[in-house]
């Protein structure tokens, strides 16, 4: 026993397998970061109003719940590489009406395609992650291979920032999209090799209108008991229902109150990159040697004081809506691999696809009005209050946090 683990402990973090698999996450996702913090700005370019844009962001919510928690349980059946090369390939077609838009009603058409590509690669990336660690490491894992992801988030927006605001929307697309291919060419390499026999030993099950019945039922069973996966629900719906609130409107509020160029925009989003990077090896390593309900309340902690720091931050003073971006990356980074770990734990392995789909899906029908909602604040109250609302509902969580996110004491034991 003793020997089995020392070599387990000589083994590599990383192995070759999960190295292919972050680099054609970075690709595909380096296209992502470099057009999604400048949507709300090329929905503007192409006339939409405020409210418009929170309208849109609301409507591009809906598809999404009606496939995560289907493309979960494809995850589950035919598995993880073939989820996300079918979804993939569908994330292709993404670029097309993006870049031929002439009126913002047309990039709906490109966040549905989208909504397809997250509903089968999300749940898939998550799941991937936690079946290939155990859970001793399972939120260092999460932390190592969240740092290396979160190279997208420092490359990609002040990329996409400076070829949008060089070249326009258009061409920084174009380029998004031939990122977005090359991860796609070796997404569908990687599920080919997959085909030829399962490298792990396990038989994927038969796609069913049953096997899909029994793993709701058995995911519906976890959420009404009213234990931690309840309380993850709960908890999480009404802070991402905050985050809606605003986020969606951050580029814009950064460009009419902070006085930003597209290129400051893109850079402050790399900023937050980097802070959330350098966080998210010691967020799993704490997690590990701590709770995850500790760390995830720190990380709450950090966004809810970076977020009121935002909103009293004067126009044109740049430097502090930077340093708060920085802080807001500290607090995601701190607390990101602890939520995936927590939940890793919390349902049984044959259903984390189907878990982490229904997270997703749970959490966008409660938040699903919020981006409409704050955009009617922003031009019936001010601009900064949405912002206001946002920090402190985040803080407020902290409390439930600490309280009920709490494993069940076997899960605790096996874990020691």
């Amino acid at each position: 026993m003793e020997a089995s683990l020392a070599q387990a402990k000589k083994l590599p973090l990383l192995s070759s397998i999960l190295i292919l698999f972050l680099v054609a996450m970075i690709l595909a996702n380096l296209g992502g970061n470099m057009y999604g913090p400048m949507m709300p700005l090329y929905l503007k370019e192409l006339k939409a109003s405020i409210p418009q844009i929170g309208l849109f962001f609301t409507l591009s919510q809906i598809i999404p719940l009606l496939l995560q928690i289907l493309g979960g349980w494809l995850s589950d059946s035919i598995g993880r590489l073939r989820a996300i090369a079918i979804g993939s390939v569908f994330g292709v077609f993404v670029f097309v009406p993006f870049i031929l838009a002439r009126t913002w009603q047309w990039l709906l058409l490109g966040e549905a395609l989208g909504a397809v590509t997250r509903s089968l690669v999300g749940p898939s990336f998550d799941a991937f992650i936690a079946e290939h660690s155990s859970e001793e490491n399972r939120a260092k894992m999460f932390g190592v291979t969240q740092a290396i992801f979160g190279i997208v988030a420092v490359v990609g927006p002040p990329l996409g920032g400076w070829l949008a605001g060089s070249y326009g929307f258009k061409r920084m697309m174009l380029v998004a999209a031939f990122f977005y291919i090359l991860a796609t060419l070796i997404r569908v390499g990687m599920a080919r090799e997959a085909a030829k026999g399962d490298k792990g030993g396990k038989s994927w099950k038969a796609l069913s209108f049953t096997g899909l019945k029994s793993n709701l039922s058995s995911m519906f069973g976890l959420v009404f008991a009213g234990g931690i996966i309840s309380w993850i629900l709960i908890t999480d719906g009404v802070r991402d229902s905050s985050f809606a609130l605003s986020m969606n409107l951050m580029p814009v509020y950064l460009q009419d109150i902070g006085r930003m160029s597209m290129f400051q925009i893109g850079w402050m989003n790399s900023v937050f990159g980097v802070s959330m990077m350098l966080m998210m090896i010691p967020g799993g390593w704490l997690s590990d040697k701590l709770s995850e309900r500790v760390v995830i309340a720190m990380g709450m902690a950090l966004i809810g004081a970076a977020m009121l720091m935002m909103v009293g931050t004067p126009s044109g003073l740049a430097w502090m809506y930077f340093a708060s971006w920085a802080l807001a990356g500290l607090g995601v980074g701190l607390m990101t691999p602890a939520y995936q770990s927590l939940i890793s734990k919390s349902v049984p392995k044959e259903l984390l696809g189907t878990a982490f789909g229904l997270f997703s899906t749970s959490l966008g029908i409660i938040s699903l009005p919020a981006p409409w909602i704050g955009a009617q604040l922003w031009a019936g109250v001010n601009p900064r209050f949405p912002f206001m609302v946002t920090g402190i509902v985040v803080l407020l969580s902290i409390i439930p946090i600490l309280i009920k996110f709490r494993l069940p004491a076997k899960t605790q034991e096996a874990s020691l």
